[in-house]
């Protein structure tokens, strides 16, 4: 396995990953691959909204309540109808439908910065 090329750590401050909870999960009609379209709220940034490919190991009704990472400074990007505003961060299992989502291993304060 290789690794991408590497960066300055000034780069990698440029990245804004926060912590946020998700408030809502709704099944992505729409999207071309299995998604669901997902609300999740990082305290004092608001809510931001984004479609996420996690259906298979992840129910709606596992995702709401769930804390999250995410990168909150990517520009907006239109997924069919609907405006994902945030990165929501996984790892891929061997079949890349397997996405194992980032989270917290203790409750934190929603909007908290990784650094």
């Amino acid at each position: 396995m290789t690794t991408k090329p590497e960066i300055s750590w000034e780069d990698f401050e440029k990245i804004d990953i926060r912590c946020g909870t998700v408030i809502s999960a709704q099944d992505f009609k729409k999207a071309r691959n299995p998604s669901y379209q997902l609300e999740i709220d990082f305290g004092d940034l608001g809510i931001r909204k984004s479609s996420a490919q996690i259906t298979t190991l992840y129910s709606k009704e596992d995702l709401v309540g769930k804390q999250i990472l995410a990168v909150v400074n990517f520009p907006k990007k239109q997924i069919a109808d609907f405006m994902s505003e945030c990165l929501i961060l996984g790892v891929y299992g061997e079949d890349p439908k397997d996405v194992t989502l980032l989270t917290t291993s203790l409750p934190a304060k929603n909007g908290l910065k990784v650094g």
